[in-house]
This record gives C-alpha cells, sequence and structure tokens, in this order.
C-alpha cells in the first residue's frame, strides 16, 4: 500500500511508504509500522483518510500506482520498505497485487 503522513506537511509534501499494511475485517483499521490507524470518516479530514489513535497524525492509505504518481507534491517518491520491495517490483511490471500471506 501507499501510505503518506499528513499532518505538519504542507499539501501532500509529508513522508510517504510503499509496505505492507494489515487492515481489521471491517477495514475501519490499519496497521503500519506499529500504529494503529483508525478511518477519519466524519472528522472533517479532507486530505486523510486514516488518523493515528495514539498521537492523532492524519495520514493517507491507498493502492499503489504503476505510474508512481503516488506522491502529487512531495520532493521525492516514497521509501519502499524492504519486505515490500520485490512485491513492488512485480507490480510496478504489471503483476497483480498481492495479498500480504500470514504465517
Amino acid at each position: 500500500m501507499f501510505v503518506q503522513l499528513k499532518t505538519g506537511y504542507d499539501t501532500d509534501r509529508g513522508p510517504s511508504w510503499i509496505g505492507w499494511v494489515d487492515f481489521s475485517k471491517s477495514w475501519k483499521t490499519a496497521y503500519f509500522q506499529g500504529r494503529t490507524l483508525r478511518r477519519a470518516t466524519g472528522l472533517g479530514l479532507f486530505d486523510a483518510n486514516f488518523y493515528d489513535v495514539e498521537t492523532d497524525e492524519a495520514f493517507w492509505i491507498s493502492g499503489p500506482k504503476r505510474d508512481r504518481s503516488d506522491t502529487r507534491y512531495g520532493p521525492e517518491g516514497p521509501t519502499v520498505e524492504d519486505d515490500a520491495a520485490d512485491a513492488y517490483r512485480a507490480f510496478l511490471q504489471g503483476a497483480p497485487l498481492p495479498g500480504r500471506e500470514d504465517g
């Protein structure tokens, strides 16, 4: 998934990552890099769709784009996490997005 920190950065300029995100069955909670992120529906966060339950930082989570246009205004592209690098490279070459295998 593509994940971008929105809080503290002007107009989509926050750091971003390509990495594995786990979701609850209801898709209302996401887990990324040890953070618990809740869906931000009805909170008025116009440029975010999740927030960190401990820090209230806002995040955008979406599927990655093959044309690498995920970060709209950021100075550089997302950091690709090591454990997602092979799957991301395959995706960029046309493979479908993989599901994360647990165990």
